[in-house]
């Protein structure tokens, strides 16, 4: 063993912190996952559409403490008009969503080259894109799922990103079109219910987006997010060469306990159990494993699969939380599907997550939830 990786190991061992560099062999032997399992966390430093909202800076102990623990990927969410030059007292106009700021992109890059130096995936994804958000609270001026202007807009933004990395391994870097698509019926009401995109349209727009993608690199690697909120798989893009991003928040009674923008009532709602009746629902592993079946028999005709977001609100007690989610990611772990948990520091992270009942780790001026990262490490 090198000299500077026993001093690194001995020094995490003395915090009480292992290095997860051991991971599970997956179990399903019929067809190897064509995307890596990737292991890591979502950052949030672009997600506002506003920058001045961003208050999560990543630095570069976190990406070092991130690649100490023996994770290797990061996916960066992004709003759109959060690197746009665009006067922001004023509703944005279609003509707005092309005024690229090079200031602004340039601080992304930024984060993107901290990250490739300490050896982590990078995943960049329109969180918001032209004409779509599952969140609600920024004014759009079209659909992307509707009209031909907001997909020429969001094909634009989505060459933009590839051809600033032409040159990039598609080891180091890969492009998640946009997040968690659906209908919704109302873009600025949280609680406006949503349905699928029908099939046709979400391959028209992704296929659209990939081929702006690799106008630039034909070899850049495609993601695109589950159908209905993230969902569901899409057999609709199958020939298309591109891998999908499924979601680890089933079911949401416990990812997303009392959540104010999940949830219309949040003091009448039956308190989580797992296993054990929640409602009018018996919630167990058979669950998760029926839930997760989609996505790994998509993954046995040669669709590579990655799970681009998992975690929870930090309303359900940590306990009933650490149960559920280690069935959860050993089913993942399973199947040989990675993950990323949202997010690495805040409500649903492994530092500063606010919950009551955590005995936190005090950790370089931060909280640390040392049973729920020793959990990620193993799986």
């Amino acid at each position: 063993m090198k000299r500077k990786t026993f001093i690194r190991q001995v020094s995490l061992a003395a915090a009480g912190i292992t290095v997860g560099n051991t991971l599970n062999v997956p179990v399903f032997k019929t067809r190897e996952n064509l995307l890596p399992r990737w292991r890591g966390f979502n950052l949030l430093d672009f997600f506002s559409p506003d920058p001045a909202n961003n208050r999560n800076i990543t630095t570069d102990d976190h990406l070092k403490w991130m690649r100490d623990w023996g994770f290797d990927f990061v996916r960066i969410p992004i709003a759109y008009p959060s690197y746009l030059n665009i006067d922001r007292t004023k509703n944005i106009t279609p003509d707005d969503v092309y005024k690229i700021s090079n200031e602004a992109v340039d601080k992304i890059d930024a984060l993107v080259t901290k990250a490739h130096k300490y050896s982590l995936h990078v995943s960049l994804n329109l969180h918001r894109a032209p004409g779509y958000c599952i969140n609600a609270g920024f004014y759009e001026p079209y659909n992307l799922w509707k009209d031909e202007a907001a997909q020429n807009a969001f094909y634009f933004h989505w060459n933009m990103w590839a051809k600033r990395y032409r040159n990039i391994s598609r080891k180091k870097i890969s492009f998640d079109l946009v997040n968690e698509p659906a209908m919704r019926e109302d873009m600025n009401d949280q609680h406006s219910k949503s349905s699928a995109v029908p099939g046709n349209i979400y391959r028209r727009v992704a296929q659209g987006a990939a081929d702006a993608i690799r106008k630039e690199n034909p070899d850049h690697l495609v993601i695109a997010d589950g159908n209905q909120v993230g969902t569901k798989p899409i057999p609709e893009i199958i020939d298309l060469n591109i891998g999908q991003s499924c979601r680890g928040y089933h079911p949401g009674s416990i990812s997303h306990y009392k959540a104010p923008w999940a949830n219309k009532d949040i003091n009448n709602l039956p308190q989580p159990k797992w296993p054990g009746q929640v409602g009018n629902q018996y919630l167990s592993r058979e669950m998760l494993e029926s839930f997760y079946k989609p996505w790994v028999e998509i993954m046995q005709k040669g669709v590579g699969v990655h799970c681009g977001e998992c975690g929870c609100w930090n309303k359900t007690p940590h306990e009933i939380f650490l149960a559920w989610f280690d069935d959860l990611l050993d089913i993942l772990t399973n199947a040989g599907i990675g993950y990323a948990l949202w997010n690495f520091i805040g409500d649903f992270g492994i530092m500063d997550s606010r919950r009551t009942d955590v005995d936190y780790k005090e950790w370089y001026g931060h909280k640390l939830d040392k049973k729920l990262l020793t959990l990620l490490q193993k799986k």
